[in-house]
């Protein structure tokens, strides 16, 4: 049945996009300070990361009122970025998006999607204001203006949505690109009272996360106790960071003491990510996070059946192993410690 509706609204969408036509600006849009946009990026946690480096450009260079209209699932993300003014959270069912663009004088959309939403689709539609725009995919017609869909397979999806502020005029070196979020004080300083326990000498931290946004992406309860164990022989802490649904499992594999507190609050997560000296994780929205203080990540990928380049932390130094199967299962120890071990020498080592 779900199936059946997706591909209704997908018949749907194309029938609107074949009759609407917005009608093009005379000649090109400017912004300054006294600019307000609108930018829409829905769905989850590590979507909402990989768009904030385009956010951040916008408010440094143009100084622009910005606006999210955010998920349930990552509004928190973008309410820790100071180059955002404010967070609106989409309520499916009747969303009054002329209402909202009306009370605070919205000029400009933006799609920060990478890929055609049926529903931010729709609402570009609707949205009566000057300028609206997106990358090139399939639904171009909605926008005004669009900005090359540079090629997936090549490209890294932070680059993919940085073509979006040529729109803007924006001219940014890539080395000094970043994800933007900063944890909150209080979040700060529980993060370092843990450090503080575990970690009293100050050694080299090595973060183990054991949990992604999927099972197909849990490596497994015997492979992390084999992780441990070799760990054991370099003089380094480890810490392991859970979730609720896996904390039984981390308890296998260490000490209590060495397992980061769970919370339900992901700015407390972020802020024990941000101490780390190295983090050892499968693919999720923790590699953003690391990038935040260009700490090495070693990943865990499952790539299956794409071209798309993985979302690997971007501007550092990272190392994986990569499955073209659907999950992580028949990954061995022995590849990954023979791919990880340098990795993680080289580091103790400089």
């Amino acid at each position: 049945m779900k199936k059946l509706e997706i591909l209704l609204r997908k018949l749907l969408l194309r029938l609107f996009i074949f009759f609407h036509s917005p009608k093009k600006p005379e000649g090109e849009p400017t912004f300054n300070r006294n600019s307000k946009i609108l930018f829409i990026r829905l769905n989850r946690i590590g979507d909402a990361l990989v768009t904030t480096p385009l956010l951040k450009e916008i408010k440094e260079q143009l100084g622009c009122k910005i606006y999210i209209l955010a998920d349930k699932k990552n509004h928190f993300i973008f309410e820790r970025c100071p180059a955002i003014d404010k967070v609106i959270i989409y309520r499916k069912g009747s969303f009054a998006i002329n209402d909202l663009i009306t009370a605070k004088g919205i000029d400009t959309i933006v799609d920060l999607h990478d890929d055609v939403s049926t529903t931010v689709s729709l609402l570009v539609m609707k949205a009566k204001v000057q300028n609206k725009f997106g990358l090139k995919k399939s639904n171009y017609k909605i926008y005004t203006q669009t900005a090359e869909r540079i090629d997936s397979s090549k490209h890294h999806i932070i680059e993919r949505v940085m073509e979006l502020g040529k729109l803007f005029g924006l001219k940014t070196e890539s080395p000094k690109i970043k994800i933007c979020y900063q944890p909150k004080p209080g979040s700060i300083n529980f993060a370092e009272d843990v450090f503080s326990k575990i970690n009293p000498d100050n050694k080299f931290t090595l973060g183990i996360n054991i949990t992604a946004g999927s099972d197909a992406r849990y490596w497994g309860t015997e492979n992390f106790r084999m992780l441990i164990s070799l760990l054991n022989s370099y003089d380094i802490n480890h810490i392991i960071f859970t979730t609720k649904e896996k904390l039984d499992e981390a308890k296998k594999n260490a000490d209590e003491k060495f397992i980061y507190p769970v919370s339900e609050d992901f700015d407390i997560f972020a802020a024990g990510i941000l101490k780390l000296s190295m983090l050892f994780t499968p693919d999720t929205s923790v590699v953003h996070i690391a990038s935040i203080n260009r700490i090495p990540v070693f990943g865990l990928y499952v790539k299956y059946k794409t071209e798309d380049m993985i979302w690997s932390p971007y501007n550092t130094d990272f190392d994986c192993i990569i499955t073209e199967e659907p999950t992580l299962k028949n990954v061995t120890f022995e590849e990954v410690k023979n791919k990880f071990i340098p990795f993680l020498e080289r580091h103790l080592n400089e």
